[in-house]
């Protein structure tokens, strides 16, 4: 039986479960590769920043299941389900990856548009008239 550590995670309304597990380098978002389905070489790095920084990409096979939120979220959602899964599987490294902030899940969501509104803050336009 092959050995999987788990990871979730979450920014804004996207959640990203990831499964580590030893192999060839193969990465599977949503049944695409890395390449198609983050068509941004930044979001490429995002991803893979954890990996890149404290193990070798080319040693792990990960397979992530991505939905909601767009593209950046779920980038930032799936660093952090992988760093959650390296940590799982080294506890050693969580002080490193603790430090460069990819431990920290963002708790910014969008903030909801409120009746008589134009939006969540902005008002419709006064008329003295």
């Amino acid at each position: 039986m092959i050995k999987e550590t788990l990871g979730t995670g979450r920014r804004k309304t996207a959640v990203s479960a990831v499964r580590l597990r030893k192999g060839t380098g193969i990465i599977d978002i949503n049944g695409r590769l890395l390449e198609e389905y983050f068509p941004l070489q930044i979001q490429r790095n995002e991803v893979l920043a954890p990996l890149i920084k404290f193990a070798n990409p080319a040693h792990y096979d990960i397979i992530i299941r991505v939905k909601g939120g767009g593209l950046e979220g779920q980038a930032i959602a799936t660093r952090l389900g992988i760093t959650r899964a390296l940590v799982e599987e080294n506890e050693n490294l969580r002080a490193d990856l603790k430090a460069l902030g990819y431990l920290t899940r963002d708790p910014r969501k969008r903030e909801r548009e409120k009746y008589g509104r134009a939006g969540a803050r902005k008002r419709f336009q006064f008329s003295k008239r």
